[in-house]
């Protein structure tokens, strides 16, 4: 089972206003985003953790202009870094602490929500050694960027989001800690506040150490952090160091707190008619009038998926008796099933299949794609049927919301 480690965090000083220094994670951020956080404020996380120049290579980001110390983006984002220590503007907390980080938003349905889970070390595992699992295949993305930047900084400074297969986490992380900060963002209050009482400290690791835990979001960052542990090892020849755990956020795996949307399908490279016939093999169709917010609770209570056309078409994917037998009951996997033999045809050899969350976005987005499917959430069921049989969903079957914000605290990751 995994170690969870607190340590000494660094954070923002006492008073600072952290509704202009924190961020959303990195890898959901455009361009746009990018200019805007920075324009916001000089200390604002995005110019340590979104370095000027950086090839972030991550789908819907684009590098910020280039610059850095010495043309070196990451070498100027450790030297704002310590400028940063340097000038009181980050504190090093005293002794070693979590963070209690507590979330209240209302989820799609408007259902209010509260979400609780700590940050600290989590222990940093071998691939398929257990006690930290995936819970889905991942798609290729780039992490020169984040390892470089690691290596610069030697420090953690998007967390890995965990789910605790233990019981009794959220119990733990009832009573409130030392308030550190508040911030409301887009309708979500995010609140974050200290434990460094020893005997609090050892109760939320034991509970943490009584299971596996689950990556929810942050598969990438979990494997950068092992390839930064490995060659830590390698320099120093030890397995005692900061780099043996990276930034996380873990919170128990418990219906009432989890809001879970779906992420859609895009595909391109083979024609409107190619791919819809391959799919009729599997679906019945049924014209859709019309795609709205409502629709995508008609499809969970009806049990369909929906095929979008670029110009603006849509029918029901209403599943085949028996088409799916064998199959996990997982729209993500129903599709990859019916689609596979496009990838055996020599004529839909370059079938794509890219992915987006929000319903807005993929009605746009289907208009430069051969088709599109929303499909439903992924229940907490199969989620947790996935981590105890050691089972991996399709890639981008999960989009957790609200997302964690960068920059309420950094975790020193050095030797």
């Amino acid at each position: 089972m995994p170690d969870f480690a607190p340590f000494r965090a660094l954070r923002h000083a006492p008073g600072a206003d952290l509704g202009a220094l924190i961020a959303p994670p990195y890898d959901v951020l455009s361009e746009q985003d990018i200019a805007a956080l920075k324009a916001r404020h000089p200390h604002n996380i995005t110019h340590v953790d979104v370095p000027a120049g950086g090839d972030l290579s991550l789908p819907g980001q684009v590098a910020a202009p280039s610059g850095g110390t010495g043309g070196d983006p990451y070498a100027g984002a450790a030297q704002t870094l310590r400028q940063w220590l340097a000038e009181g503007v980050l504190v090093q907390d005293a002794a070693p602490s979590y963070t209690i980080y507590r979330m209240a938003f209302a989820d799609q349905s408007g259902a209010a929500r509260e979400l609780v889970g700590v940050l600290g070390g989590l222990e940093v595992v071998d691939q398929d050694a257990g006690g930290v699992l995936p819970h889905e295949r991942t798609t290729p993305k780039a992490a020169s960027d984040r390892l470089e930047l690691t290596r610069a900084t030697e420090a953690n400074l998007s967390p890995v989001w965990g789910l605790s297969l233990a019981k009794g986490l959220t119990a733990a992380l009832a009573a409130p800690g030392e308030p550190v900060g508040e911030v409301l963002v887009d309708g979500v209050v995010h609140r974050v506040e200290r434990v460094a009482d020893r005997d609090r400290i050892a109760a939320i690791a034991a509970i943490v150490a009584a299971d596996d835990v689950l990556i929810a979001d942050g598969h990438h960052r979990y494997a950068v952090s092992r390839a930064w542990r490995d060659e830590v090892r390698a320099a120093t020849g030890r397995t005692d160091t900061a780099a043996e755990q990276t930034l996380a956020f873990v919170g128990e795996l418990v219906e009432d707190q989890l809001s879970i949307e779906a992420i859609h399908r895009l595909y391109s490279g083979v024609c409107w008619d190619h791919l819809r016939g391959a799919l009729a093999a599997y679906f019945d169709f049924e014209p859709l009038a019309s795609v709205a917010p409502a629709t995508l609770g008609q499809m969970v209570a009806l049990g369909r998926l929906v095929l979008l056309s670029p110009d603006g078409r849509a029918l029901w994917l209403i599943p085949k008796p028996g088409a799916f037998d064998g199959v996990r009951a997982l729209d993500g996997a129903y599709l990859e099933h019916a689609l596979a033999p496009l990838a055996g045809d020599p004529s839909a050899a370059r079938l794509r299949v890219s992915y987006q969350h929000g319903l807005a976005e993929v009605l746009e987005a289907v208009k430069s794609h051969s088709a599109g499917v929303l499909i439903r959430p992924t229940s907490l069921a199969e989620i947790r049927r996935t981590a105890r049989q050691g089972l991996l969903m399709p890639p981008k079957s999960t989009f957790f919301t609200p997302k964690l914000r960068t920059g309420f605290v950094i975790r020193p990751a050095g030797a």
